[in-house]
């Protein structure tokens, strides 16, 4: 019997965008994948509508054709037809039997108790294949503002925030998006709480850079932060979404 309870399900076309081209992006992803004998994706909880595994199966595919995607609902009746490539199933944390390379588990745990988190992460980190990755985070409806959580088969890595550039003031206006493990912990004397002061910090220091555009404002910002002595992560190149990751260690909820 699939494990879980039946959410809303709400979902919107190119909701996931961010989280998706982060994943495409990412070298651990991308090298599991294309070192597997066949790739599989799990989209877990993908609502409503198809629509987010599919966008996720054709952006997943440009990086390797032979990925396979299975979404995986817990309610029968949001079960959609096959496509090329993708199918769809009953199915909840247990991943329906399947040994995924990768996970993408999205506005799901944010509908559960902060308190059932732990469990949910081990369980689906257990069903990864060897060295497979799970990503587990929230956004806001039309996906502007995304965080998330990447989690190995050991637990979690690391932590991300990302928005576009042109449609958030400042950092602290993803507070109301922090997955479920983090949204309750953004208060002072815990790691997550400082991180977003630091952000917001550092963005406002890099005001200077302003009239250059958001994205350069933000690039100055991360160096800034990281002067600070926060363990950011920046990626090479450029990017089109304004991006914050720290290992987990740096926001890590006190016990």
């Amino acid at each position: 019997m699939p494990i879980g309870r039946i959410t809303r399900g709400t979902t919107n076309l190119n909701r996931l965008r961010r989280v998706d081209r982060w994943i495409c992006a990412d070298p651990r992803i991308r090298s599991v994948l294309t070192h597997a004998a066949a790739p599989l994706v799990v989209d877990l909880g993908y609502g409503a509508r198809p629509d987010t595994a599919l966008e996720l199966a054709a952006r997943l595919r440009a990086v390797d054709p032979r990925v396979q995607l299975v979404g995986l609902e817990i309610d029968p009746e949001r079960l959609a037809p096959p496509s090329p490539g993708v199918r769809f199933a009953l199915g909840g944390f247990e991943l329906a039997g399947l040994r995924p390379h990768l996970v993408r588990a999205f506005n799901v745990l944010r509908q559960y108790d902060e308190d059932e988190v732990a469990a949910a992460w081990t369980q689906l980190c257990g069903g990864l294949a060897p060295g497979g990755f799970l990503v587990e985070g929230t956004c806001d409806e039309i996906g502007r503002r995304a965080c998330w959580v990447l989690l190995d088969g050991h637990g979690p890595l690391e932590f991300t925030m990302a928005w576009a550039p042109t449609h958030s003031d400042r950092p602290s206006d993803l507070a109301p998006r922090l997955p479920k493990a983090l949204i309750h912990r953004n208060v002072p004397g815990e790691p997550v709480h400082a991180l977003i002061e630091a952000a917001d910090r550092c963005w406002d220091r890099a005001a200077g850079h302003a009239p250059f555009g958001p994205r350069e404002r933000w690039r100055v910002a991360l160096e800034v932060l990281r002067a600070e002595g926060v363990p950011v992560r920046i990626r090479r190149g450029r990017s089109v979404d304004n991006l914050l990751t720290v290992p987990w260690s740096a926001v890590a909820p006190n016990r």
